[in-house]
């Protein structure tokens, strides 16, 4: 009985001591939090992460035709693998610090002398030993979590909290210029590394830098440095795994900077690691191009026993883009089309490796100037490649500029083919149909059946496909032919090859059904069977298979010719000034040109034919060519639009910076409109009209003379302008803003001054609830313990956004560390609300907006904006009944008058209050807590109090606390549930191995 009762004293008395073990600071209350956090707590957050570590590495995908990040978490399609076990550690880890932080100070004697690591020691602001590695973890789990935000407040809030221990502080450090680094903010990760620099490292954080600037280099892309750091991370690493990849990483930076034979080791030390078949397939196909320079045979041999191998099946694509890059290593052109072609055609996968062939392939055709050809393969490309590349922009503009420029190359293409075609023998026409016809067939039978091993490594004689403005027939592009062929299977669908394919019946008139059909039907039946047959005719027309297809085709009459060189020369004409003005090749523009003037002396555009090569010529710096078309200009059309341009006194100037001109008009005339000077709008637009009657920002010079016009009460002459916006720009955005005016005018309504007044909409509220009696049941409300905003009111154009918005979040970043307050603008009816969200009370706000309005820079651009404190509750009023006005006198009665707290209420982190349980007083009560402590903590470690070691004798009690040895704790039970056991004082399960 007496050793019952002397067990519960003991459990008492450990309650006792967790309950005020975070409230006092001495070398037992150290020695148990300490305890418990890493053994309980940390201990499952740890599992938690490593977990997550596992499940993020096992279900990682690299793209190998790309280089390989550092971390893996640079893949977004891995980004979200492991969030759940992630968080959880986070969960743990936010737990710990709530529950087990010491920050008191310890009790020192007056009388003892300090010592400097006295004075650091009793300077610290964490006293819990194991807390620094519960703040390292969260971090850590934000980290690879992909929520790099949120780890950049932690670890700058760790740097801030252990910055007197520098093995502590430059570890954080590491990871906060890594966070920075990942999140795209380089220039914190720079000021991070150059304070660094400024430092002596320490020994225990060097793994840790080293890391962080191999990441950093990479990112930056200085491959030389790179270099260096990444051998070091080599020889840190601890996973087998991700020593695989670095080392694969490491041969590709060897790559770029042209040193084969140590990139060719890199990639066999990580097969020697026998790492995934993927990466070792891989790491075999970057062997094989950075052989030496006289093995192309044998890397050739090898990639085409690669592609035999039915384990690489699913790789073809990339065994295909590796033969490719060796052929243009060797600046065989052809070939490497070849090769990229066949990848394309035997790729099984539709991702970033195919888009990454598709690219360069279309690269090539761009260079050779098959402008058909490279649209097909960027139109593939751009649906396959991430939008991050750094080459995606100009993909997507090259996609873009063939979208508008090969329907007339094809054009050109087509209607010379044809005319080939036209003028040459019957034997030699149905000779070429014959050779299309099969070549299509063989093509479509390669498409659906499987390669055996002959074909597989084989290359097919190449397709002629045709040059832009080339003579080669045109039926020998596949790119058209398959277009043709699509066509058909939308509207047919898949047929058989035969003869009479879209009649159930293959005879023409079937006697027994004329036998069984009545007298008086039987002129239907042969009228219906007659249609048929035109029917069945009609649609061969339209089979690719059929000769018939590609001779219906065939320009044959003087009006089908005179039809074809109408789509000819307009062809030409487009295209010549599309690729001046789109893609900037005036040699392809002058060659379509002067094609379009010898073979066409009619045409009706010539004016401006004449225009652009003048244009073209001075360009070039051949002045007497230009003065040659200029002369013909003038000669044949004086009285042209384009010749009377060329008269203008302003033509050159116009010519050389005709853009900038116009912009610095219209930015002059909105600014006169905005200060009301009517005379010098309309002055500025009529220079705009005269000078520049096609530019740019003619919609809006015409939007702003009708309102101007509006303000001096000229309706008709305002209508008369908007309604030409309306006609000649009906894209334009403003259009809708014209019509939306003009039916306003035109139903009555007074328009006003055009102008922005703040005051207005300071006021406006619901017209719906304005008067009525809903607006006396919904009120303001006067708590003060709720979600606050800080709220800023602006017109348009008053405020310059981004810079506010940029200014504001960098305030909040520099000087709230340990606070996440979300920045939104939101864009209401007349007035623009830029509102910063995460106080929790009126107290919290109200702090913000005074020290915001101290901010010399902040206040500088928010000169014309209004200021609002308002609660979650109250802003969802504004508009809906009540105004900005109503609320500021609201504020003003209930708010305004109050005092708020002296304590600086933003410098700590958020605080989850929780309720202290009742002491317990009996043995029975004792039970309860202890049965509530392990249901509540069920998933932790558990341990059994009455191993505790809580008995201390007085001499060990007066010991100082940072002068004694602190006796080793003996190690808890296993844990209940069946894991695998972890040593937390082993570097592998100190998360360094992840």
């Amino acid at each position: 009985m007496n050793a019952k009762f002397a067990t519960i004293s003991a459990c008492f008395a450990m309650l006792l001591l967790s309950n005020c073990a975070t409230k006092r600071n001495t070398l037992a209350t150290r020695w148990w939090q300490s305890f418990h956090t890493k053994y309980n707590v940390y201990y499952n957050a740890s599992v938690a992460y490593i977990d997550a570590s596992l499940e993020k590495e096992n279900g990682n995908h690299d793209h190998f035709t790309e280089q390989l990040p550092l971390y893996t978490i640079d893949n977004k399609e891995s980004r979200a693998i492991g969030q759940a076990n992630y968080d959880l550690a986070i969960a743990k880890c936010e737990k710990a610090i709530r529950l087990h932080s010491i920050k008191r100070h310890p009790i020192w004697d007056k009388n003892r002398r300090k010592t400097p690591e006295d004075i650091e020691w009793l300077n610290r602001r964490e006293y819990n030993p194991t807390m620094w590695k519960v703040w390292l973890l969260m971090g850590r789990a934000q980290f690879f979590k992909g929520d790099f935000e949120n780890a950049i407040s932690t670890f700058a809030y760790m740097s801030r909290l252990y910055a007197t221990q520098p093995a502590i502080y430059q570890r954080a450090q590491a990871w906060l210029a890594k966070s920075y680094i990942e999140a795209g903010w380089r220039y914190d990760a720079e000021e991070v590394l150059r304070n660094m620099a400024r430092d002596s490292m320490h020994w225990q954080a060097q793994k840790e830098w080293d890391y962080t600037y191999a990441d950093y280099y990479l990112h930056t892309g200085d491959t030389q440095q790179a270099i260096v750091y990444l051998q070091r991370v080599i020889q840190h690493e601890m996973r087998r795994k991700q020593k695989a990849r670095e080392w694969f990483l490491l041969g590709q930076l060897f790559t770029q900077q042209k040193q084969p034979a140590q990139a060719y080791e890199a990639f066999k030390k990580v097969i020697a690691l026998n790492p995934s078949y993927e990466l070792s397939f891989h790491a075999r196909i970057a062997m094989t191009e950075v052989m030496a320079p006289g093995n192309q045979q044998k890397m050739i041999a090898k990639l085409r026993r690669m592609a035999r191998n039915e384990n690489n099946q699913a790789y073809l694509d990339q065994v295909f883009y590796a033969l490719g890059n060796i052929y243009l290593a060797q600046r065989d052109t052809l070939r490497a089309i070849e090769a990229y072609e066949q990848g394309n055609e035997r790729a099984t996968q539709q991702g970033i490796e195919k888009g990454v062939l598709l690219l360069k392939l279309g690269n090539l055709y761009w260079d050779k100037e098959r402008f058909g050809d490279a649209k097909r393969c960027y139109d593939q490309a751009i649906g396959l490649l991430d939008r991050d590349r750094k080459d995606y922009d100009r993909l997507a503009l090259r996609q873009q500029q063939l979208e508008r420029l090969v329907p007339f190359t094809d054009e050109v293409a087509l209607q010379d083919s044809l005319q080939r075609l036209s003028k040459m023998s019957d034997a030699q026409r149905d000779a070429i149909i014959k050779r299309m016809i099969a070549a299509l067939k063989q093509k479509e039978r390669r498409a659906t059946q499987p390669q055996n091993d002959n074909t597989a490594t084989g290359f097919a004689q190449p397709m002629p496909t045709p040059d832009a403005g080339s003579n080669t027939w045109y039926f020998y592009n596949p790119v058209l032919v398959a277009r043709g062929i699509e066509q058909f299977q939308r509207t047919w669908g898949h047929r058989k090859n035969e003869d009479n394919w879209q009649r159930e019946n293959k005879t023409v008139v079937n006697m027994d059904d004329i036998a069984a059909v009545p007298n008086d039907t039987l002129n239907d039946k042969i009228e219906k069977d007659i249609a048929q047959q035109q029917q069945a005719s009609d649609s061969l027309d339209n089979d690719p298979h059929q000769p018939a297809y590609y001779l219906k085709q065939i320009p044959h009459t003087p009006a089908q010719i005179q039809a074809s060189n109408e789509k000819l020369s307009q062809a030409l004409f487009h295209s010549g000034l599309l690729f001046n003005d789109l893609l900037d090749r005036p040699d392809l523009s002058q060659r379509y040109l002067l094609r379009l003037l010898h073979e066409f002396p009619s045409f009706a555009q010539r004016d401006e034919v004449y225009h652009r090569l003048y244009l073209i010529y001075m360009r070039q710096q051949q002045p007497s060519l230009a003065q040659h078309y200029l002369q013909r200009l003038e000669q044949e059309y004086p009285q042209s639009e384009v010749a009377r341009q060329l008269r203008s006194p302003h033509y050159a100037e116009d010519a050389r910076r005709g853009e900038q001109i116009e912009d610095s008009l219209y930015t002059a005339a909105y600014e006169a409109f905005k200060h009301d000077d009517k005379e010098r709008v309309d002055q500025l637009f009529e220079t705009a009209q005269k000078r520049f009657p096609k530019g740019n920002n003619h919609d809006k010079f015409l939007m702003i003379s009708a309102l101007n016009q509006l303000h001096q009460g000229h309706l008709s002459t305002a209508l008369q302008r908007l309604s030409t916006l309306l006609s000649a720009h009906p894209n334009s955005p403003l259009a809708t803003m014209a019509g939306m005016i003009i039916n306003g005018i035109q139903a009555g309504k007074t328009p006003n001054n055009g102008r922005f007044d703040l005051e207005n909409v300071w006021q406006r509220r619901s017209e719906v609830l304005n008067d009525s009696d809903a607006l006396h049941q919904v009120k303001f409300s006067n708590e003060r313990q709720t979600p606050f905003l800080y709220v800023m009111v602006y017109a348009p154009d008053a405020v310059n956004e981004n810079q506010l918005l940029f200014e504001l979040a960098k305030y909040n970043f520099t000087n709230y560390l340990v606070r996440n307050f979300d920045i939104q603008i939101e864009r209401r009816e007349g007035v623009h609300q830029m509102t910063v969200g995460g106080f929790q009370n009126y107290d919290e706000a109200l702090q913000y907006a005074r020290a915001v309005h101290q901010q010399t820079a902040i206040q500088g651009l928010s000169k014309q904006a209004r200021s609002v404190i308002i609660s979650q509750e109250n802003e969802a009023l504004i508009g809906h009944p009540f105004s900005y006005r109503d609320y500021e006198k609201f504020y003003q009665q209930h708010f305004a008058p109050l005092k708020i707290s002296t304590l600086q209420l933003l410098t700590e982190p958020v605080k989850t209050v929780t309720k202290q349980p009742e002491k317990p007083t009996t043995a029975e009560d004792i039970d309860r807590e202890l049965e509530r402590i392990i249901k509540e903590d069920g998933s932790e470690y558990p341990i059994d109090p009455t191993d505790w070691n809580i008995k201390r004798t007085k001499t060990a009690q007066k010991v100082d606390a940072k002068t004694s040895k602190k006796a080793k704790p003996e190690k808890p039970k296993p844990p209940v549930k069946t894991v695998k056991p972890l040593d937390l004082d082993d570097e592998y399960y100190d998360l360094e191995g992840f």
